[in-house]
């Protein structure tokens, strides 16, 4: 039984590709992301940036197309082992993990709906993609809305009143978009095509809207700066304006009428891997304490030795053991069944990424003054788990979200 996983059923396969992402994460990604954290967000996305050596590597090794069924070309891999690979690359990098998941978020939504031109012109051209040439991004978030677009099945989501910044309108064959999407685009500033979701029937509110394919080449489409942050400098995030953007119908994956739907079948696949992100990030952090509070001599004695850090290292440890079993109960329950609980993925999220928060938290105290430092890993650990707890939805809101959904779904007790 490896030390930092419980699951006895782990097969030959599922070892060897856990332990192939390691080896990526450790020798390309580390070394990637260390640097990128230390540029601006335009270098970080400049020609020449260590970012595109990334992307090209993780391209080759087919880390872009893992959510994608081996039907059309992707790695084809079971649900578990999505996990054990998202796990294994967030280790590596939090941020890195997120750029190049997004990147087939279009592929993975068109593959719901697998229309003969979707496939041959978005899904097969981006796994055959070896060169990191074809990006895409998720575009969601807008400025006036954030986890407010997320919370399907909750009130306020159907609320006519609630209008939206980007909005598609049917004229004859064509889909026209106009509108904003927010500055938290994943992405967004290199993506060759978008995940759009936007606003159809704004009598119906934030339901009321449809998901589209939307190349981001087309005539109207332009997009803001990268987004400076705090944490996750390695992931570029941006602006993407549409001006009179005219898609085709057939580029439409979800109306209006599919979306509450079609959004939460999205929702319980991100939320969920948003949970096994912060599951690495909590296990590098206990990783670094562990070995720093075996060489450190504090009080006449290795910290090791010490009772407290004892007890903290244990907590960090269960941590790590109780996110990573919800995480993949939760994810692979929602994988294989057509009603998918999107409360348990959105348990998953909160638990992987608040025992991300504490455990960077916990790893810096154990280094003390250099838990601040930049030559320690937990520092930008710290900054990367802060931004977890926020990405794909603020946790407080989707608790909120959830709360409702299991009191309106499950019976009353006696």
């Amino acid at each position: 039984m490896s030390f930092l996983d419980l699951d006895i059923n782990l097969t030959d396969e599922d070892i060897a590709i856990k332990e192939a992402a390691h080896k990526f994460a450790a020798e390309v990604m580390r070394p990637v992301a260390k640097e990128l954290d230390e540029m601006t967000p335009e270098e970080v996305i400049a020609p020449k940036s260590p970012l595109w050596t990334f992307m090209k590597k993780g391209y080759e090794l087919g880390y872009h197309s893992f959510f994608i069924p081996d039907t059309y070309g992707g790695m084809g891999i079971s649900a578990k082992q999505q996990l054990i690979v998202s796990e294994e690359l967030s280790w590596g990098s939090s941020g890195l993990t997120v750029g190049i998941g997004v990147c087939c978020f279009h592929v993975f939504l068109g593959c719901m709906v697998p229309e003969e031109d979707i496939v041959d012109r978005f899904i097969v051209p981006y796994c055959e993609c070896k060169d990191a040439s074809i990006r895409g991004c998720w575009g969601i978030t807008e400025p006036d809305h954030g986890s407010d677009t997320l919370v399907a099945g909750y009130p306020s989501f159907r609320d006519p009143n609630i209008k939206a910044n980007c909005r598609a309108r049917l004229d004859g064959d064509e889909y026209v978009i106009n509108g904003q999407k927010a500055s938290w685009v994943s992405g967004g500033t290199i993506a060759t095509h978008c995940a759009l979701f936007c606003q159809i029937d704004p009598s119906m509110g934030h339901a009321g809207s449809g998901i589209f394919i939307v190349p981001l080449d087309l005539p109207g489409v332009s997009k803001g700066k990268p987004l400076n942050k705090i944490g996750q400098r390695d992931l570029n995030q941006g602006e993407i304006f549409f001006d009179d953007v005219r898609i085709p119908k057939s580029y439409c994956v979800a109306d209006q009428y599919a979306y509450e739907s079609m959004l939460e079948i999205v929702l319980s696949t991100t939320t969920a891997f948003m949970g096994s992100i912060g599951t690495g990030i909590a296990r590098a952090a206990f990783e670094e304490a562990l070995i720093y509070a075996k060489e450190r001599v504090q009080g006449g004695k290795v910290l090791i030795d010490h009772t407290h850090i004892k007890m903290m290292l244990f907590h960090m440890l269960q941590r790590v053991e109780m996110s990573r079993a919800m995480t993949r109960a939760a994810y692979e329950y929602n994988q294989n069944t057509s009603s998918p609980a999107e409360e348990y993925s959105i348990m998953a999220k909160i638990g992987g990424t608040e025992a991300a928060c504490a455990n960077t938290h916990d790893a810096l105290m154990i280094l003390g003054g250099n838990g601040l430092s930049k030559e320690y890993l937990v520092e930008k650990l710290y900054r990367d788990a802060r931004s977890t707890v926020i990405e794909d939805g603020s946790n407080h809101t989707l608790a909120i979200a959830a709360g409702h959904k299991i009191i309106s779904t499950y019976p009353r007790l006696p």
